[in-house]
């Protein structure tokens, strides 16, 4: 080994030493800031359905935790899509969040020829708020099934 490769060596052992020590205090010094304006939770569905009612019940909940009011907004349309594309399109800071679900992140890919968002990469899970049920119902003249 020479003495350069020793000097590499040593350099960067200490390198990731230094950032292994000092991100606890990076991240600690960014927690406090955040957040340092009001965010964002979107809806991707009318105001008044389910979707709406259990985001405001969340921000209503987080707020006072985060000492900043949450701001609901709702942005829907195209099955989701409206408010996926402004989500995915805003700066990823942590202050707009999209309330998604399976139609967002799984169902809209097959059923659209092109979305302008890419669920596997535009979004970052943070939590689950809660479970909506899907019902199946048809016409049972219609549609000769019984279960």
């Amino acid at each position: 080994m020479t003495q350069q490769d020793n000097f590499g060596s040593r350099w960067s052992r200490r390198a990731v030493l230094g950032a292994a020590l000092g991100a606890p205090f990076a991240l600690s010094a960014r927690a406090d800031d955040y957040p340092s304006r009001p965010p964002h939770m979107v809806v991707p569905f009318a105001a008044g359905g389910p979707t709406d009612v259990l985001t405001r019940i969340a921000a209503e909940q987080v707020g006072p935790r985060l000492r900043q009011q949450i701001v609901v907004e709702s942005r829907a349309g195209a099955g989701g899509n409206i408010a996926a594309e402004y989500v995915a399109r805003s700066t990823p800071d942590g202050y707009t969040l999209l309330v998604a679900g399976q139609a967002i992140l799984a169902i809209n890919k097959a059923l659209y020829k092109k979305i302008a968002y890419d669920p596997a990469t535009d979004f970052a899970f943070v939590g689950m708020l809660g479970v909506i049920a899907n019902v199946l119902l048809v016409n049972p003249q219609a549609v000769p099934v019984n279960s």
